[in-house]
């Protein structure tokens, strides 16, 4: 950061140089360069003693008196940068000062200022360097008062918004906050038109173009006022923070109808404001650098903090579900531990939640299924909060997250005030199953393994509630619990067995699909073979092979029941 210099503008506005009537008579332009600097000179090589930044006081009485000479004075200063030439007229010039001067300084863009009446230089020094050593003094009270802001919030761990809020009402200047695709995250219009402000925002944050200056990362761009930094951390920016400046109605902290400087006339009389004097400075000042990248520091690392918070605590909840589930930690610990996250899960109702995605293309392991997961996970912590219920959440393998809600009242409109929050912009995507309520926490396993068990069965009915619960298990849901039962594939072998080895030995001629149509269908012949696309004397007479090889009798409503049970405890073992 440089530091903060007032500019030749501002030099010019200064009480013991208005004393001699200034007048500028070249170099508008470079108004606004900063005044590192008052050198007063009377010598023509004054040049080779500066370092640039300075603004030279002169009389004139020692310049060369050919043209030649005041035109190489003139360029000597501005190759060395100096910000500035103020000459007293009276001594050297009289009238005005040389047109070769004027013209000189006018292609060299360097501000030339001649003083109409005697104006002791010592003065104007004196009063240049008290505002340089004030302005650096106010620069370091702002930059305290920044850092010190800024430090209070990331030790609160403050909300973006609030970071926001606190960086517009210290500059008094619009702040957004954006993401990388140019959302707004959070802003403060800082007393102007929210809806001016976020009107087309996309299209306007694009047509920001801030180029960094230096080694910084924080770019200005004049064209439209936008201050912008990146916002990250780890090599990983993930928004930019932009500030408006200078805000509607005022130029760099001052409303841009102040007058900057004014000439007093012959007479005694004081000329209007001349109008290159009255612009307002074209860069914004060093504080606001300052305060936008201490504010976009203070939401890196509260991100930071806020994503370790989440995934150490994460983690502590999964080990306690797990341990809920495997018994590895006595019942006691585990609602110690708790208690120490701040979850009571004594006298309370325990309910136990199974979340996964309907999706099956999101394959446990990949890369996108891992994704699906943690934000999975992170939206169940977020309802639960939305809620106002407490409890663990954890992923609990590779495709579900599980829940144990800890419910102080009524079970169902807490887990519908769960569900619902969790469903909020994704309701045809998850599929939520709980098991039964339980009031100990030796109990909360049978509820987990119970929301887990329901979540598989549930998986096979796409229609189903809002929230799966045991009594919804239909017919295909109890099977498919069932499906390691030995006694459930003994049945499904003596049932089907015959059938499935005549198809084994037939794959052209396979009869099971005859079997299920003529199931699915209600045992309606006629309808059953137009969906078998089959004519009705060919379907007949697959009907009567099926009732020869199974030994059964196909117009037995108990021998069919039997059969489509079969059938689906058969799809439900292959899953």
């Amino acid at each position: 950061m440089t530091a903060v210099f007032p500019t030749v503008r501002e030099v010019i506005a200064l009480d013991p140089v208005r004393i001699g009537a200034p007048r500028l008579v070249a170099g508008e332009s470079g108004l606004d360069r900063p005044v590192r600097w008052v050198h007063s000179a009377e010598v023509p090589d004054i040049a080779t003693l500066l370092r640039g930044g300075e603004l030279v006081l002169t009389t004139g009485i020692g310049l060369p008196a050919d043209d030649a000479g005041v035109r190489a004075f003139v360029n000597d200063l501005a190759e060395v940068g100096v910000s500035g030439l103020i000459v007293e007229l009276g001594r050297r010039y009289t009238a005005s000062v040389p047109r070769v001067m004027a013209a000189a300084a006018q292609k060299a863009g360097l501000p030339l200022v001649e003083l109409r009446r005697p104006t002791p230089f010592v003065q104007i020094t004196e009063a240049v360097h008290a505002l340089i050593v004030d302005a650096q003094l106010a620069e370091l009270r702002a930059t305290e008062q920044i850092h010190q802001r800024f430090t209070e919030l990331s030790v609160e761990g403050a909300e973006p918004a609030e970071v926001v809020h606190q960086a517009a009402q210290l500059a008094g200047c619009p702040v957004v906050l954006e993401n990388l695709a140019r959302q707004v995250l959070a802003y403060d219009a800082a007393g102007d038109r929210a809806e001016m402000l976020l009107d087309g925002w996309e299209q306007h944050s694009r047509r920001v173009k801030a180029q960094p200056s230096g080694s910084g990362r924080t770019g200005y761009d004049p064209d439209t006022g936008w201050l912008v930094t990146p916002v990250g951390a780890r090599g990983q920016d993930w928004g930019r923070l932009l500030l408006r400046w200078p805000a509607s109605g005022t130029a760099a902290g001052r409303p841009v109808d102040a007058p900057l400087a004014t000439a007093q006339g012959p007479d005694g009389s004081w000329d209007e404001p001349d109008a290159g004097l009255a612009a307002p400075s074209a860069t914004p000042p060093t504080r606001l650098i300052i305060l936008l990248e201490r504010a976009a520091s203070t939401l890196a690392l509260g991100r930071l903090i806020r994503r370790d918070a989440e995934g150490l605590e994460r983690q502590l909840h999964g080990t306690l579900l797990s341990a809920l589930l495997d018994h590895s930690l006595p019942v006691s610990e585990v609602a110690l531990r708790a208690a120490a996250l701040g979850i009571q899960l004594e006298r309370r109702r325990l309910v136990g939640v199974v979340v996964r995605h309907r999706d099956e293309s999101l394959a446990a392991g990949t890369e996108a299924g891992q994704a699906a997961l943690r934000d999975l996970a992170d939206a169940a912590s977020q309802a639960l909060r939305e809620a106002k219920q407490t409890g663990l959440t954890s992923a609990v393998d590779d495709r579900a997250v599980g829940a144990l809600l800890a419910v102080r009242g009524e079970e169902e409109p807490a887990l519908e005030a769960f569900a619902a929050a969790l469903r909020r912009g994704r309701a045809d995507t998850l599929l939520i199953a709980a098991g039964s309520g339980v009031d100990s926490l030796r109990e909360a396993r049978r509820s987990l393994v119970e929301a887990r068990q329901v979540a598989e069965a549930a998986r096979h009915d796409p229609a189903g509630p809002d929230v799966h619960r045991l009594p919804n298990v239909g017919l295909p849901g109890l099977l498919h619990l069932l499906r390691d039962e030995p006694r459930l594939q003994t049945f499904v072998e003596r049932q089907l067995g015959a059938l499935l080895a005549y198809d084994a030995e037939h794959p052209r001629d396979a009869l099971l699909p005859t079997l299920r149509v003529f199931l699915e269908h209600g045992r309606n012949k006629s309808i059953a073979a137009g969906a078998a696309h089959l004519s009705r004397p060919a379907f007949y007479e697959r009907l009567a092979r099926i009732e020869r090889i199974l030994g059964v009798d196909l117009d037995s409503v108990q021998v069919c029941l039997s059969l489509h049970v079969a059938l689906l405890a058969r799809d439900a073992l292959r899953g």
